[in-house]
């Protein structure tokens, strides 16, 4: 979301927002001599929860909903998304103090919008009131904007986010980015949403592990468990998403699951109870193992999601890449050992120059790439 600051010293309201690579900001409107700090905080702090409401549409999105009928959440978050063409309207013709308590709207975004409105009402300057219904529009286009794919200008804070759906626009982009380089770019994480970019490092990273398997004869969802024998790695995510596409789920369905439990994790809430009874019950075993010991806490404790729910998407992310990187050091660590066990005839000069183009990162990118051509119907 945007932030949005009071700058004392040269009595200015500003905005700023991440980009993936670090934060922008810009001046919204300079404030006039005398302005009360107080008042143009509660502005700033407004507009700031409007943004926050408004980016919630993007990362909760109606699509995600299990239903759209009447009263449940996809209708409420539907709704919450129509209220857009109303933020104006609430901003201008603010509810304010009459004779008894102000009116409040249930909708969180509405009610931040008749907040800005009051904060303006307040400081009372139609230059101010101008320059904030501009940047108003600003943000909510670039909301809109993201919903589309397209994360330019002020959409890109949208990399930085979490969200519970793809656009498959995304997707693609994603797509594109491994197919140049399947160890992951830069840009996968400053250009792309994390979510979508995770859906297409799974499609990736299953084929990183077809390749890892055909070399070392390993089941494609062992791989990683290997490869961490080699070198320390964060193998226990990317081998559950392994498991869930042996299992038969796309690499959509694979990540947005994984995701969006964790989104509900960091909204207080408990996505599958049943799951936790299982949970509970392994871990009152793991208890049992360590009676009469005093176990250290981090060996024991019990997590509610394998993702940090802070940025789930974007530690999903990080994993997956991780998981490809395990592909190739088990890859390179097979091809090795055949090559070892080849008839020794060439000399060691053009032995060595051609193990080095057999083990280098390029080689195994080339069999990742054809792997993930030949399964790429699964992305879709």
């Amino acid at each position: 979301m945007t932030r949005y600051c009071v700058d004392p010293d040269r009595n200015e309201l500003t905005a700023a927002w991440g980009t993936g690579e670090g934060d922008l900001t810009t001046r919204i409107a300079v404030l006039p001599g005398g302005t009360d700090i107080a008042a143009s905080l509660r502005l700033a702090r407004a507009l700031t929860q409007l943004s926050e409401a408004a980016w919630h549409t993007y990362t909760h999105p109606a699509s995600a909903a299990d239903s759209l009928e009447p009263n449940s959440e996809g209708w409420r978050r539907e709704q919450e998304r129509q209220a857009f063409s109303e933020v104006t309207k609430a901003i201008t013709q603010p509810n304010l103090p009459q004779t008894g308590p102000v009116i409040v709207s249930y909708s969180p975004l509405i009610e931040s919008a008749h907040q800005v409105g009051r904060a303006l009402h307040t400081l009372d300057n139609p230059d101010l009131t101008k320059a904030v219904l501009a940047e108003t529009a600003i943000e909510l286009a670039a909301v809109e904007s993201a919903e589309l794919g397209n994360l330019t200008g002020r959409a890109q804070q949208a990399v930085l986010l979490s969200r519970e759906d793809v656009s498959p626009v995304q997707v693609a982009a994603a797509d594109h980015l491994l197919e140049q380089d399947p160890f992951g770019p830069a840009a996968l994480f400053s250009d792309v949403d994390p979510t979508a970019a995770s859906v297409a490092a799974a499609h990736w990273l299953a084929a990183a592990a077809e390749v890892a398997a055909d070399a070392s004869g390993q089941n494609p969802t062992a791989v990683l468990l290997e490869a961490d024998d080699i070198e320390a790695l964060p193998h226990e995510t990317p081998t559950l998403v392994l498991e869930l596409l042996d299992s038969g789920a796309s690499p959509n369905d694979a990540v947005t699951t994984l995701v969006r439990h964790a989104m509900h994790v960091a909204d207080g809430l408990l996505p599958d109870p049943t799951a936790l009874r299982e949970q509970l019950d392994d871990f009152e075993e793991t208890l049992a193992e360590y009676a009469g010991d005093e176990p250290d806490i981090e060996d024991v404790a019990l997590r509610l999601t394998p993702l940090d729910p802070k940025r789930p998407a974007r530690d999903l992310l990080e994993d997956l890449l991780a998981g490809i990187h395990g592909c190739w050091l088990l890859h390179s660590e097979y091809d090795e050992l055949d090559n070892k066990e080849e008839d020794d005839t060439e000399n060691d000069e053009e032995r060595e120059a051609e193990a080095h183009q057999h083990h280098s990162p390029a080689r195994f990118a080339q069999l990742v790439r054809a792997a993930a051509t030949r399964n790429h119907d699964r992305l879709i």
